[in-house]
């Protein structure tokens, strides 16, 4: 999936603003990644020219007008199409994975405290998703809802998968004790 069609997901939901756009992904960056900077406007830009989105300026109260991004019948189209692929199979591999990869080479302290870390930065996440859930109208963001509830499931799995691990790697350091 690309920049581009989750801009039209997202367009096709509601007009929105450049800046509304990034601070949804941004509330999102931990299931789907975050753009690079500077390619959110680009990738608008592009649509506009491509004619997939039409663009119109706002006023706003106190602050510059702000650019308002809205899908036009060909961006409902592209889209449609878009939906109508196969879906990917191979995600990119996560910076967690490549820790755990490696964590042959760490001592056991060390590696305890990466997963504790892991631990609360996956609690957090959770909590983030439950509040955005909390805040949406299952009626009006079916698909976000899913998408939400999706991401609450994989982060209360890692969690499990994270205590199971902390306390078996607590057991194996206190039998290591014990014979020592």
């Amino acid at each position: 999936m690309s920049l581009q069609d989750l801009i039209l997901g997202l367009l096709n939901r509601q007009p929105m603003s450049g800046y509304d756009i990034k601070h949804h992904l941004k509330s999102l960056s931990w299931l789907i990644g975050s753009p690079s900077p500077g390619a959110l406007y680009p990738a608008l830009h592009a649509l506009q020219d491509s004619g997939l989105v039409t663009v119109r300026v706002a006023p706003s109260q106190g602050r510059p007008p702000r650019k308002v991004y809205s899908l036009t019948e060909a961006g409902e189209q592209a889209l449609k199409e878009w939906a109508g692929q196969p879906a990917v199979t191979d995600l990119p591999l996560k910076a967690f994975i490549m820790r755990l990869i490696l964590a042959g080479h760490l001592s056991a302290v060390r590696l305890c405290a990466q997963l504790r870390q892991r631990r609360a930065q996956v609690a957090g996440h959770r909590d983030v998703l439950r509040r955005s859930l909390e805040a949406l109208d299952p009626e009006e963001s079916l698909g976000q809802c899913l998408a939400l509830d999706y991401g609450l499931a994989v982060a209360g799995a890692e969690l499990a998968w994270l205590d199971s691990t902390l306390g078996r790697l607590a057991e194996e350091a206190l039998a290591d004790q014990e014979l020592a």
